[in-house]
């Protein structure tokens, strides 16, 4: 799933070039997405001018001088930047055609992305209206993680993956971060010292701008919006790299799962 990083890396690319430009056309191949595009999605946008596209956890939202279209790439999407009126390849669902000639192309092999066009404050949508605080902003510091984590038993890395706790941080980068905090994943979240919690969130802001840094991970389906891959892979310390020596003591990269989700750690490294 693409999670904060390839969204950031998405709303960088889309960016310069839907700022100021008027969308003359929705086209919509395949309306069956996480929720079903209503019948005024294409009248709704059609005409609007763009004036800027931001983020909130890992939602994009395209705004425009009469609401915000809230985009989120579910497991496989991805949006990228072709000339109006190219062949779609299989999967590309929905195009937001530009007065500028290119057009901004959503493609979804598994249809669980979603698209929601509102024209009140996109803040209290019902998907974002409960999110907490961007793990790179500077209301997530040690200090609230270590409020948040008081008297929880839960593993650390399911509350680093939980968007009311902190968002965008999600399984690839929650792994990463706590292997460079050298804290194991199983831990209960509230028996971390107040040391270990700042070094966790000092991890999870500087892996999280790597990332950022070299276009976020490519692993199956995400690309960026020039259809490029994210690099972030090649630096990953444990995700998907269980059996292997440990790339600082050489220890074998141990598997689990939390939650339904794979988790990877190092034995040795992480306590």
């Amino acid at each position: 799933m693409p999670e904060l990083p390839e969204v950031e890396t998405t709303r960088r690319g889309l960016e310069p070039v839907m700022r100021g430009r008027t969308i003359t056309a929705v086209e919509v191949a395949e309306r069956r997405l996480r929720w079903a595009l209503p019948a005024g999605f294409e009248a709704a946008l059609a005409g609007r001018r763009v004036t800027g596209v931001g983020r909130r956890a890992k939602y994009l939202l395209i705004e425009t001088d009469g609401g915000t279209l809230i985009v989120h790439l579910g497991m496989s999407g991805s949006l990228r930047v072709v000339a109006a009126g190219s062949a779609r390849a299989p999967h590309d669902h929905v195009d937001l055609v530009l007065d500028s000639g290119r057009a901004v192309r959503f493609n979804d092999p598994r249809r669980f992305g979603s698209m929601h066009f509102v024209r009140g404050p996109a803040a209290v949508h019902k998907l974002l209206r409960a999110l907490g605080p961007e793990p790179l902003g500077d209301e997530f510091d040690a200090e609230y993680l270590w409020r948040r984590t008081r008297r929880r038993k839960v593993a650390i890395k399911q509350l680093l993956m939980n968007a009311a706790i902190v968002v965008g941080v999600g399984n690839i980068y929650a792994s990463e971060a706590l292997f460079r905090a050298r804290i194991s994943p199983r831990r209960a979240a509230g028996r971390l010292s107040r040391a270990e919690v700042g070094r966790l969130v000092l991890a999870v802001k500087r892996v999280l701008a790597a990332a950022i840094k070299v276009g976020g991970t490519t692993l199956r389906d995400y690309v960026r919006t020039d259809g490029s891959p994210g690099y972030f892979r090649q630096k990953l310390y444990v995700y998907e790299r269980a059996g292997l020596p440990c790339r600082v003591c050489g220890t074998p990269v141990r598997q689990m799962v939390q939650g339904q989700r794979s988790t990877y750690w190092c034995p040795s490294c992480q306590r």
